[in-house]
């Protein structure tokens, strides 16, 4: 009975790892930015939840859960599928908002509420602003290099060639 069971405790085994990231992409800038910002977004929510700010626990669940599925969606290429979504630009706008929200609720939080729990989910806000606008930054950089570099559709550095006019009658 137990040949029987093996090959379906393997198959389930490999089903569990291919869904976690694979270990160059963990190790890659952007990977390690992800998870950083899949942990703290998680703990804050965690403090938010046991705080009395619980009136702010949305934006990190949502935070979290954006990190979590560019995660997935990084390490298992599903970004490179899907090429209709310009992805380093949806990557973007969620790390722009996503900084601005953590900066504002943090503030908030450790203005407004007294209790410790929301001390610490103002301060770990005030982290996880660090690892967004991080991210954000290196993204615009990736940006800016390639439309630079000419993965535009067309490069504004170059100035207009005047058109040839050697047939005209300006004599």
């Amino acid at each position: 009975m137990g040949d029987i069971e093996t090959p379906d405790s393997t198959r389930s085994r490999h089903a569990i790892f291919s869904l976690l990231p694979s270990k160059e992409f963990v190790t890659s800038r952007k990977g390690t930015l992800l998870i950083g910002e899949v942990v703290v977004s998680f703990i804050d929510f965690v403090c938010f939840v046991v705080s009395t700010a619980a009136a702010l626990v949305t934006a990190p669940l949502i935070e979290f859960l954006a990190a979590l599925f560019l995660l997935f969606a990084y390490s298992t290429k599903i970004n490179e599928r899907f090429k209709g979504f310009h992805w380093p630009l949806m990557d973007f706008l969620r790390c722009v908002s996503a900084s601005i929200i953590f900066f504002i609720i943090s503030i908030i939080s450790v203005s407004k509420y007294p209790d410790a729990a929301s001390k610490a989910a103002g301060l770990f806000g005030f982290i996880a602003t660090i690892f967004f606008a991080l991210d954000f930054y290196l993204i615009f950089n990736d940006l800016a290099n390639f439309l630079k570099a000419g993965g535009g559709a067309e490069s504004h550095d170059d100035p207009p060639t005047p058109p040839d006019d050697s047939d005209s009658d300006s004599d």
